[in-house]
């Protein structure tokens, strides 16, 4: 009988475990973070992959990830185009975008293509392993950079906070690629005044990026790609 129950509670812990997947073009990176992460009890890495293309073939032979690591700039198939062919296909199959840099232009376009969330490459092991449980869990990371009211927002779903139509038209041109001079033109307003505009949705909505302002827009349906 000891043996039967335990039995069922190895296999209990063992369905308990998130699976992933690391995608990324550089060997000793992606084997690096492999081995780290299989270090966790919470995880199992059931495949890598060096591109999109070897990921698609990777994941109807594999068991499917909870979880795919993706790195954004990768030769043959990158990480925007696989993120999208991802969501396309696999929907149920979260993406977490790993980033060299805070590069809002990166991020954005990732979140795009379908990404949850994203993490800095020099991240530590175990801010990864908080980053995957997280959208693991609640479907969705936001580093510290993105933090505040928007995290609340997304596994509360509370009421947006007051937003001016100028604010509103601002928000939205932030989901765009136009640099911030670019929509001050858009708005036929100064640079300076556009600035005033993001400094007050950050204290609003108590966010610290760009990244941010993006993803709540898309999270509270102010903008659909």
């Amino acid at each position: 009988m000891q043996l039967f129950l335990s039995h069922i509670l190895n296999n209990t812990m063992e369905t308990e475990k998130i699976q992933i997947a690391i995608v990324d073009d550089h060997t000793l990176f992606r084997n690096g973070v492999a081995a780290l992460m299989a270090e966790f009890d919470e995880l199992q890495v059931v495949f890598e992959a060096e591109d999109g293309v070897q990921m698609q073939q990777l994941l109807v032979k594999q068991p499917l990830p909870h979880v795919i690591l993706m790195d954004i700039n990768m030769p043959v198939m990158d990480g925007y185009a696989s993120t999208q062919w991802i969501k396309q296909h696999y929907p149920q199959i979260k993406v977490l975008a790993l980033s060299m840099f805070e590069d809002d232009k990166a991020v954005i376009g990732m979140i795009k293509g379908g990404a949850s969330g994203y993490v800095l490459k020099e991240s530590k092991p175990r801010e990864l392993l908080e980053a995957i449980k997280t959208i693991y869990q609640k479907g969705v990371y936001l580093n510290e950079m993105v933090s505040g009211k928007l995290m609340r927002s997304v596994s509360d779903r509370e009421s947006k906070p007051g937003l001016s139509k100028k604010e509103l038209e601002f928000l939205k041109l932030c989901c765009s690629e136009l640099t911030y001079k670019e929509i001050a033109d858009q708005l036929f307003v100064s640079p300076r005044t556009v600035d005033n505009y993001r400094e007050s949705l950050f204290e609003k909505l108590e966010l610290k990026s760009r990244t941010g302002l993006v993803l709540y827009a898309i999270q509270n349906e102010i903008f659909k790609f």
